[in-house]
């Protein structure tokens, strides 16, 4: 019996934490209010729900179920760490339906399509406290350069001399962009940035340099895939993607492009 009872929390446990790796924040809600009303000292189930609810911005209800966790294990790094995450942020509920979340194949680098940039000029602090890895932003071109905005609009920062220039030029040319976030702090914000249509003006110009590029990565949110299945206590990472394992990218036509924008 007992045995039974673990292997169903275990099972609902899963299904809680592939609704949650989708983006699916509503129902990740009720999937983990489910194992709670079942099992009312599933610690991780109170860690995922704080979770769920911090990325529907009901930081009331996330705080709420952090602090259950607490009480249950009062050395829980999850909830700890959350906990003082969402001291002073404002309540930002969002549309589950509209949650900004990229698409999986925007975290793979790609010789010439993709790559990583670090944001310069950072917004204010408040806002970049809102980050999560996996957050889509958007690329925006004005007089000060390549400026990144979040799904609100709010001002996130630049993307710096480096890759800016060249990214403003390609834009102007008729190529089209998406961006999401790897890594963020009040102090780095890093992105990944794909190439998602290249106007045939801009054949054979490369998004990225190709000159010092090793081989292609992928990235998962290491984040919020560690917290979602840890057990009670484990330590978590930053707020951060992680490259995975070194994967096998389909043909593109990449290799036929030329050098023009790799030596600036």
């Amino acid at each position: 019996m007992i045995e039974e009872s673990a292997g169903l929390r275990q099972q609902r446990g899963k299904q809680a934490i592939e609704l949650a790796m989708e983006g699916r924040w509503r129902e990740a809600v009720l999937a983990n209010q489910e194992i709670i009303s079942s099992f009312p000292s599933d610690v991780s189930a109170y860690n995922r729900l704080g979770r769920a609810y911090m990325e529907l911005g009901e930081f009331a209800s996330a705080r709420d179920a952090y602090e259950k966790a607490i009480k249950i294990d009062p050395y829980n790094t999850i909830a700890q760490k959350n906990l003082s995450r969402l001291a002073g942020l404002e309540e930002t509920s969002v549309d589950a339906d509209d949650a900004p979340y990229a698409r999986p194949q925007y975290f793979i680098e790609e010789p010439g399509k993709a790559g990583l940039v670090e944001l310069c000029c950072l917004g204010e602090p408040m806002v970049l406290a809102k980050l999560a890895a996996g957050d889509q932003v958007h690329l925006k071109v004005d007089k000060a350069g390549l400026t990144v905005e979040n799904s609100h609009g709010h001002y996130l920062g630049m993307v710096g001399s480096k890759d800016g220039p060249r990214l403003i030029r390609l834009i102007e040319g008729g190529n089209r962009y998406a961006a999401a976030v790897v890594r963020a702090s009040p102090e780095n914000v890093t992105l990944i940035i794909r190439e998602v249509y290249q106007d045939p003006s801009q054949l054979n110009r490369p998004s990225f340099p190709l000159k010092g590029f090793k081989s292609p990565r992928a990235y998962v949110s290491e984040k919020i895939k560690h917290e979602l299945e840890s057990e009670e206590g484990d330590e978590e990472p930053g707020y951060n993607m992680m490259a995975t394992e070194e994967i096998e990218i389909p043909e593109t036509g990449s290799a036929d492009y030329d050098h023009r924008d790799n030596e600036e």
